[in-house]
């Protein structure tokens, strides 16, 4: 155990020798930019709203000296996209619709329902107190005119996308796409869709790293297939590193292996193999070939999982020019007991949920097999248990780690 690196040191290593992108970006329409990469602080060109406005329907009223039982007069209507312009004297309201223009000279809204209305005389009573301010939505009250709302470093949400069409901004600068190539060996994979023979399995895990990256807004190029021949996949790691900025495979990367991607490592790039202290995926690789780095993950399909979501992820978001926040654990109880065995960080996969008394517990989603990729689909988080923690008693405190939209 004691030639494993941890995995923050992992992370520390390969976040060390990346660099994010230069100050070169590109604009790219409203539409186009969800999940994108903002390269540049956005600051609002407006107020939002734009102008004092009505929260609620009601009578816009010039509070100063009014009490309840006064009776004011309806001089004329200010609907959304319809304001009222005209003067207002003593003695008079407007009535006025949710989102309208507060008129000139008015300062708070009644709703109607704290009204006496008297449609003949064209009249309000007022039946409640009213103050100036009153369901009131005051001008910048949400966004003002030059404040940053859109930070650089931000993936770009749904909410981001709306937030901006509402300031009318109609392009977004955005950094340039990572490109990632992926490509599976072995002589024992087939394709999904094809009949298995005797010793053979599907290529599973290609899809899946496909997949997350596509979750990451990353432009995939994928290599396909590989048999086992050396002089094959030296030649796809060498095009694959001309043409992309990363490249990931999962298989074959473990200290002493024979397989033929990690001869293929060894004789053309700068690649390191470590073990890293984490269960799944100790067996893990990073390093670069040409201008491409490189990150070999574990063979089976939980461990490259959990391997591309811990360890690569936060390196990807780097290299993408992303401020990337991994999320805080939250501690629960745990709601039976689990196993665990001192010497490597667990990653197990976990289902929390919350109590009627409002406790947050989490149980085992299942088998903790790293082979087994079904106990993901049952699982809503991973159960991180420190490297040298043990088993875990029913009721003990542990972390968690909420699955990230990578498992979305």
């Amino acid at each position: 155990m004691s030639n494993m690196i941890s995995v923050h040191d992992a992370i520390t290593r390969m976040l060390d020798q990346v660099e994010s992108p230069s100050v070169q970006y590109q604009q790219v329409s409203l539409n186009q930019a969800l999940d994108r990469i903002c390269a540049k602080d956005i600051t609002s060109p407006i107020d939002v709203p734009g102008h004092d406005n009505s929260a609620m329907d009601g009578y816009a009223v010039n509070a100063s000296n009014l009490n309840v039982g006064d009776t004011l007069k309806v001089v004329g209507a200010s609907a959304a996209g319809h304001p009222f312009s005209d003067q207002i004297g003593s003695g008079e309201c407007v009535r006025i619709m949710t989102g309208a223009t507060i008129p000139e000279g008015l300062d708070a809204v009644v709703i109607q329902e704290n009204t006496a209305i008297d449609n003949e005389a064209g009249t309000i009573t007022l039946q409640s107190p009213v103050s100036a301010g009153d369901n009131i939505r005051l001008q910048g009250a949400d966004v003002r005119k030059n404040s940053t709302v859109i930070a650089a470093g931000s993936r770009l949400s749904t909410i981001d996308i709306g937030l901006l069409g509402s300031l009318g901004i109609a392009e977004v600068p955005v950094q340039p796409q990572l490109s990632v190539a992926i490509f599976s060996t072995g002589d024992e994979l087939v394709a999904p869709g094809s009949p298995l023979e005797t010793g053979q399995i599907y290529d599973s895990n290609r899809y899946l790293i496909d997949a997350m990256l596509q979750r990451l807004s990353i432009k995939v190029i994928d290599f396909g297939h590989l048999p086992d021949d050396l002089e094959q996949i030296k030649g796809a790691l060498v095009e694959a590193s001309e043409q992309c900025d990363a490249i990931i495979t999962s298989g074959g990367v473990s200290v002493g292996d024979t397989d033929h991607t990690k001869q293929a490592l060894e004789a053309l790039g700068e690649i390191g193999f470590w073990k890293v202290a984490m269960k799944p995926g100790k067996p893990f690789a990073f390093g670069q070939l040409n201008r491409a780095w490189f990150f070999g993950l574990p063979g089976n399909p939980v461990a490259a999982a959990v391997t591309m979501d811990q360890l690569v992820q936060p390196v990807l978001a780097k290299l993408a020019g992303e401020s990337f926040n991994q999320g805080n654990a939250l501690q629960v109880s745990a709601a039976e007991s689990l196993k665990k065995r001192a010497g490597r960080a667990d990653f197990q996969r976990g289902y929390f949920e919350q109590t009627t008394d409002g406790q947050l517990t989490v149980k085992s989603a299942g088998s903790q097999s790293s082979g087994v990729l079904s106990t993901m689909k049952s699982a809503n988080c991973f159960i991180y248990l420190e490297r040298e923690r043990e088993s875990v008693n029913r009721s003990e405190t542990v972390s968690i780690l909420p699955f990230s939209r990578l498992f979305s």
